[in-house]
């Protein structure tokens, strides 16, 4: 499986990322060894995630949550916790 995810971080900012491990993927960015914008925010949490069969899916899904503006990422948190 392949994952879109999205973390916040200690800073309250949010990051968006794939993977295929997302277990894996979360150590790595508490490890700080994640991606550079999370490695000086750190804990990051886990927020939000979908599952999708294919890698480009994924990848599809990351850069469309990334050119959303910060309301709309929040909107979907909070949608998403309902």
């Amino acid at each position: 499986m392949n994952y879109t995810y999205m973390v916040r971080c200690s800073d309250g900012s949010l990051y968006t990322g794939w993977t295929n491990d997302l277990e894996k993927r979360m150590r790595a960015h508490n490890a700080g060894r994640g991606a550079r914008y999370t490695k000086s925010r750190l804990p990051v949490t886990l927020e939000y995630y979908e599952v999708f069969e294919t890698k480009e899916e994924a990848m599809r899904r990351e850069c469309a949550i990334k050119r959303m503006t910060r309301a709309q990422k929040l909107a979907l948190l909070a949608e998403r916790s309902r």
